[in-house]
């Protein structure tokens, strides 16, 4: 892991750009079918599509970044979606409004717009309706759970949370109250509401299977945000895998998905075996218990 440290730091440092700029320039540009600027609701917000060659019936995974939902565009993320195809997946990244201009619901109503425009329109793009996975990173992990576990939101935008084989969470805030911090407490107002904007509040059991990966050196999301949502999703005797990267922090996390990281850790590995394994048949394959892995880089 050292040594992906030491990569990533030269050169970003001979690039002067961001982490995501300069994955973004060497993510290839060969091997999938991008359709950019989708309108995907009323209000005019967009979506990218990331369809492998010859893709047919695929599953698909709606990827949603992060950025404090208040920031962030769909362009800094072509080196997911890329990864992603590369696996055989549909990648689908949407943009959603931003606070201050929009609130939590208005983020997670955007999101679940986007879940129900994958699922009307995805199979012309080489993708299968039935075989949708929801990914996020850091907050764009939080909207993924909620959506997963409040079936509430797909349904008022005009889905059905049958539709989402699993979710896939990259160091996700999932249950950080008490609020101190005045943009996030007028973001997820009003007050007497704050413990409805949790997904641990929402875990019944019944949840599509959940995979939760967090870094053991992220200093942005406690990784007891994700401790406790695994927790709460075994004693309700729901499906769920946790997978503790002790050498990653918040970012890196995201940084080995690209391909040319992937040799740093097997966070893509796990990503495919997972979405391959939620996506067969006619239902969630969630029999399997709840399990926890600690991951050892190869020496």
């Amino acid at each position: 892991m050292r040594a992906l440290l030491l990569v990533m730091a030269s050169l970003l440092a001979l690039s002067a750009c961001s982490s995501n700029q300069f994955l973004n320039a060497t993510a290839s540009d060969s091997g999938y079918a991008l359709s950019q600027n989708v309108a995907f609701d009323d209000t005019g917000l967009k979506l990218d599509v990331y369809a492998p060659q010859n893709a047919a019936n695929s599953p698909v995974v709606v990827f949603f970044f992060g950025g404090r939902w208040s920031e962030g565009v769909k362009e800094q993320y072509k080196f997911v979606g890329q990864a992603l195809a590369a696996r055989g997946f549909v990648a689908v990244i949407p943009n959603y409004r931003l606070y201050p201009q929009a609130h939590y619901q208005d983020i997670l109503s955007d999101n679940a717009k986007a879940v129900v425009w994958a699922h009307e329109h995805i199979a012309g793009y080489g993708g299968s309706p039935a075989r949708i996975v929801l990914m996020g990173h850091s907050t764009g992990a939080y909207d993924a759970a909620m959506l997963t576990l409040d079936p509430e939101f797909l349904a008022r935008a005009g889905g059905n949370r049958s539709w989402v084989r699993g979710m896939i969470g990259l160091a996700g805030p999932y249950d950080f109250l008490p609020l101190t911090d005045p943009d996030l407490r007028d973001l997820f107002g009003p007050p007497e509401s704050y413990e409805k904007t949790q997904p641990v509040f929402y875990v019944d059991g019944n949840n599509p299977p959940l995979l939760l990966m967090h870094g053991g050196k992220d200093e942005t999301v406690d990784i007891k945000n994700t401790n406790s949502l695994f927790d709460r999703v075994k004693r309700a005797g729901g499906a769920a895998d946790k997978v503790i990267y002790p050498d990653l922090d918040h970012g890196r996390i995201l940084d080995v998905t690209a391909v040319r990281l992937q040799r740093y850790a097997d966070v893509m590995d796990k990503i495919d075996a997972f979405v391959r394994r939620v996506t067969v048949g006619n239902a969630p394959t969630s029999a399997q218990p709840p399990s926890i892995q600690t991951y050892v880089p190869p020496k």
